[in-house]
């Protein structure tokens, strides 16, 4: 299958993203979701086939479904004709805001870098956990861990005074309480639907001196999802990109540029993972 991994337009490029590319579009932003894939912080050559239609879509599903709990920049997914045709169904016109460079991390199990640093010391991000948790344990309640993306472009777990510092104390109130309002709506969305957001990450940008939710929200590239019955029985199943991340431990390779290229088989069924949770979420096919 045909995959996007470049756009060119007649339009002011503002950002080459991993994953998005943003223009400038009559005062406000179009965000193309390529087919591009990132993990470990490093962009592949290969594409993952449907990848940017699925994160464009179940960002406008999630925008949709979650204005009352906080405003977002969704504007439209109609999108100009005079552009180029591979952006239908991957793009949406946003409104630009002024970005807090504080990535809202919110988990309701302990899993990823979050298990390893328990492993380590019991807690995460200095929250203390209770004793015998397991990799995949739902935790008594989301935890926030706030993090900022270092000049590597990693994203750096930062202590909860830090973020205060860098978003103010009365904003990045309202961006933890948000964040935790918001996953919780999609936990139990998630689970009616067959799956387990295990955890998720949110970007929250103002207008007008108001915070609101912007970038993506709520995809397989910003979330991990499980499938339930899976977890039922002590699988942790993903629909998401930890499938490649997993594949990728098992190579031994270092996680520096260049990245190997990926077998056929683990980019269809990454691919399939992809289409499948947006499938359980928005209750349709793509």
């Amino acid at each position: 299958m045909e995959t996007l991994t470049e756009t060119d337009m007649d339009l002011e490029l503002l950002k080459k993203g991993k994953v998005r590319d943003t223009y400038k579009i009559d005062g406000r932003l179009l965000m193309v979701a390529t087919d591009r894939l990132s993990a470990f912080d490093v962009v592949f050559k290969q594409g993952i086939p449907r990848k940017g239609e699925v994160l464009n879509r179940l960002s406008k599903f999630w925008f949709n479904n979650t204005g009352h709990i906080i405003e977002n920049h969704f504007v439209t997914d109609m999108i100009p004709e005079n552009l180029p045709g591979y952006v239908q169904g991957r793009s949406m016109i946003v409104q630009k805001t002024e970005p807090i460079p504080v990535e809202c991390v919110v988990r309701g199990y302990i899993t990823g870098s979050a298990w390893k640093d328990y492993q380590k010391n019991g807690a995460v991000c200095g929250i203390e956990l209770p004793e015998g948790l397991k990799n995949g344990s739902e935790l008594p309640e989301p935890i926030f861990t706030p993090a900022t993306k270092a000049e590597t472009g990693h994203d750096e777990n930062i202590p909860e005074e830090k973020a205060k510092e860098i978003a103010g104390e009365e904003r990045y109130a309202t961006i933890k309480q948000k964040s935790l309002e918001l996953y919780k709506f999609a936990k139990n969305y998630a689970l009616d639907a067959g799956l387990v957001l295990a955890d998720t990450k949110f970007e929250f940008g103002t207008i007008g001196g108001k915070a609101i939710l912007i970038d993506e929200a709520l995809t397989p590239d910003s979330s991990r999802y499980w499938l339930k019955d899976k977890y039922d029985e002590g699988i942790l199943e993903s629909l998401d990109k930890q499938f490649v991340r997993n594949y990728l431990e098992e190579t031994g390779w270092d996680k520096a540029p260049p990245p190997p290229d990926l077998p056929d088989e683990i980019i269809k069924k990454t691919s399939e993972r992809y289409l499948k949770a947006y499938r359980m979420i928005a209750g349709e096919e793509l």
